[in-house]
């Protein structure tokens, strides 16, 4: 006896079908609503560069003669390759008045900021909680890898020394669902809701505030050219806390 052969179902007519019937019931426009909005704020302001990166030098100093002894104990046991792979961080520059125009500014615009966003400071007040100067090194090969600032709210950047040749920030989406699912993208050149990184040029002067949560890293620098720039981080508290403090 011969077997009934099966007939095979082809599903895309049936798809044809559907999506015809479609464009003729469902809405041609959509309306678009961007929400979950990051925002990065940037602006030049060259002009406190000559006296900052004075007032940086001692910092930076101090910073590779406490590094001294491990580089050279490292070119000694491996070979020499000077200060390479190496970022001087400096002590903290909170209360040092050559640094307090620019802590002002910062914990004003930080303050500005954060309203602009949409948050109610009514019962709290912004304070700039860190700030350092850091250098990367003379021989290149210094970065930063990915990361986020804990138990802060607004942080950012003032360069001092930049170039085009120098490394630069480069920002992550800070959406994790977002980028466990990510299609390729058609224009990587292009920003749009498909990119999931964007970097930002540098130059002395430069200024760049963002909120803390934002993944951001540093590519490698060659060390063609000093790299150094001033980084801070903002934190608003609550009104309440602070009265505690203040009373013990």
């Amino acid at each position: 006896m011969k077997k009934k052969q099966k007939k095979i179902r082809k599903p895309q007519k049936h798809f044809d079908k559907i999506s015809c019937g479609s464009a003729a019931t469902f809405p041609k426009q959509l309306t678009r609503e961007d929400l979950f909005k990051c925002p990065i704020w940037f602006a030049d302001q060259p002009a406190f560069v000559d006296d900052l990166n004075k007032a940086s030098d001692s910092y930076i100093e101090t910073a590779k003669t406490n590094l001294k002894k491990d580089i050279d104990k490292r070119n000694k046991e491996f070979g020499y390759k000077g200060d390479m792979g190496n970022v001087f961080h400096s002590t903290t520059l909170i209360g040092d008045p050559n640094f307090k125009e620019l802590q002002d500014y910062i914990g004003g615009t930080a303050y500005n900021l954060l309203r602009e966003m949409g948050f109610d400071l009514t019962n709290y007040s912004v304070f700039t909680t860190e700030m350092w100067v850091q250098e990367f090194a003379k021989k290149g090969g210094g970065h930063h890898t990915l990361h986020t600032h804990w138990n802060g709210h607004i942080s950012g950047f003032y360069f001092l020394k930049a170039s085009d040749k120098t490394s630069r920030p480069i920002f992550e989406d800070p959406r994790p669902g977002n980028l466990m699912n990510l299609l390729p993208q058609k224009d990587p050149s292009t920003v749009n809701y498909s990119s999931h990184q964007i970097n930002y040029g540098v130059k002395p002067g430069r200024l760049i505030f963002f909120p803390s949560y934002m993944p951001h890293q540093y590519v490698v620098d060659l060390g063609y050219e000093p790299f150094r720039f001033i980084h801070w981080n903002c934190q608003a508290i609550p009104n309440g806390v602070l009265n505690v403090i203040q009373k013990k």
